[in-house]
């Protein structure tokens, strides 16, 4: 049995082991993460500390997938410090689910909280960015987002390779205006 659950600080700051270990998987097999291989758990810590600050200062929305144990499985973010013009907009961040634990389902039940505390939040238009080609890619489009574009070259991969990164948005809940 799966738990999805949203994290409050201290709670971010208590899964930093099970986090750190999701990211550097994700990243050591290859997922245009922000990072560079070689990528180890230890390497993850002060992203994860960046992440529960964010948490707690109200800026950032944090998802997890736990096993029975409490283990995280995956995770996802939503940022939510917008500008001033922008308060009904939350930007999809770092959808990872351990390669262990692919398969089963967790991608879509992590969205779909991901955007059910984003509505909750008063955002009604979501936006995110994926490697081109990438599983991530279709992933999104079966879970009803629109693509955008593509933008030629916008990062690495893990392994120092270019990567061409395709733009997404989702209208969720109820849209003003």
């Amino acid at each position: 049995m799966t738990a999805i659950r949203l994290l409050n600080e201290q709670q971010t700051l208590a899964a930093l082991p099970d986090l750190s270990e999701v990211l550097a998987d994700c990243v050591e097999g290859g997922a245009s993460l922000g990072f560079m291989s070689p990528y180890r758990p230890d390497d993850a810590v002060p992203f994860w500390q960046g992440v529960a600050a964010a948490v707690g200062r109200g800026e950032v929305l944090l998802v997890v997938a736990e096993d029975e144990e409490g283990r995280v499985l995956g995770t996802v973010q939503v940022g939510l410090a917008t500008k001033p013009n922008q308060p009904h907009r939350g930007d999809l961040m770092k959808l990872l689910v351990h390669r262990w634990a692919r398969g089963l389902g967790l991608s879509r039940l992590l969205m779909e909280a991901a955007e059910e505390a984003a509505a909750k939040a008063g955002r009604t238009l979501l936006v995110l960015d994926t490697a081109t080609g990438e599983p991530a890619e279709k992933i999104y489009e079966r879970f009803g987002w629109s693509r955008t574009g593509v933008i030629p070259n916008y990062a690495l991969f893990p392994d120092g390779r270019y990567c061409d990164t395709t733009i997404f948005y989702k209208q969720i809940g109820r849209t003003a205006g």
